[in-house]
């Protein structure tokens, strides 16, 4: 009540600045987020998200990238290839070595100097998704067993930080692993050296695809209520998170993303009432969302 009698005196900016949570409330009671967007049983549909937008090629110093607009939230993914000896126990794999990077740019939450945690947790989770989805198979990065393999850097930077960045940092390494073509090469079995050609018209190198395209949705649970794709001011206030990742079919039609694996769920904070129904509901409602985001790719 003190919030309230206070906030007749304040802008809506100050209100939300001091009061943030009576401010989300209030626009929940009315069933719709601050941006606009519907909750309850109408958050299924369609404009429950933010728009989403890939621009690929979009770094011209790296042989593969992509930027991606989610909301106001952006990131630029640039993918680069290195040749390196492979691992002793795992002769006949490749590596690739995903990196997250959060810098006082982004946002003010960031500060200069080494990176902050959540920076190396979504590099640790990026990892673990494309991994997990076979995406780039480690055995197809083989130049030669035991001797040489490809080494994939994919470096995600994020421009600005609005919540959401682990989905629009997949979209981003999907999207730039899409175009990657990887240079020809020969191996000299006598100097154990590799020579790669520049991909060029003439020598247009090989494309290397798996069978799946993973997808990252994340929700927000905020007194009980869903909220998919959070933004930055409502994921602080929400009291869970769920992050939703399939599988689809590599370059397929939406259509068959119904059907599309499940690749993992993580849930973090309090725990969830009805934890089954929401999560059911969660993942019923990240295929849907995936099929917009494969489609924003093409």
């Amino acid at each position: 009540m003190a919030a309230q009698a206070a906030s007749s005196n304040l802008t809506p900016a100050l209100f939300r600045s001091l009061f943030p949570q009576p401010y989300l409330e209030r626009f929940i009671s009315e069933g719709v987020r601050p941006d606009g967007r519907p909750v309850g049983e109408q958050a299924a549909a369609a404009d429950a998200w933010r728009d989403v937008s890939v621009n690929t090629g979009s770094v011209s110093t790296a042989p593969s990238s992509a930027l991606v607009r989610l909301g106001k939230t952006s990131v630029v993914c640039g993918v680069t290839l290195e040749i390196a000896p492979p691992d002793l126990a795992r002769p006949n794999e490749g590596f690739i070595v995903p990196n997250v990077d959060l810098s006082p740019l982004c946002s003010p939450l960031f500060r200069p100097g080494p990176p902050p945690d959540e920076a190396q947790v979504l590099s640790s989770r990026l990892r673990d998704v494309l991994l997990s989805s076979n995406i780039l198979p480690l055995s197809s990065l083989v130049i030669e067993p035991g001797k040489a393999v490809w080494v994939v850097y994919i470096d995600v930077v994020c421009l600005n930080y609005d919540g959401g960045v682990l989905d629009a940092a997949v979209l981003a390494a999907v999207g730039a692993l899409r175009n990657l073509r990887f240079p020809e090469t020969t191996f000299d079995v006598d100097t154990s050296e590799v020579t790669c050609e520049r991909v060029a018209e003439e020598h247009p190198g090989s494309r290397i695809s798996g069978r799946r395209e993973p997808f990252s949705v994340s929700f927000g649970v905020f007194n009980g209520t869903l909220l998919p794709d959070p933004t930055l001011f409502e994921a602080k206030l929400c009291s869970s998170e769920i992050t939703v990742v399939l599988g689809a079919p590599a370059a397929s039609s939406t259509k068959s993303l119904a059907k599309a694996p499940l690749l993992s769920v993580y849930q973090a904070g309090a725990p969830l009432e009805n934890g089954k129904e929401v999560l059911r509901r969660c993942i019923a409602m990240a295929r849907a969302r995936a099929a917009e985001l494969q489609q924003s790719l093409a």
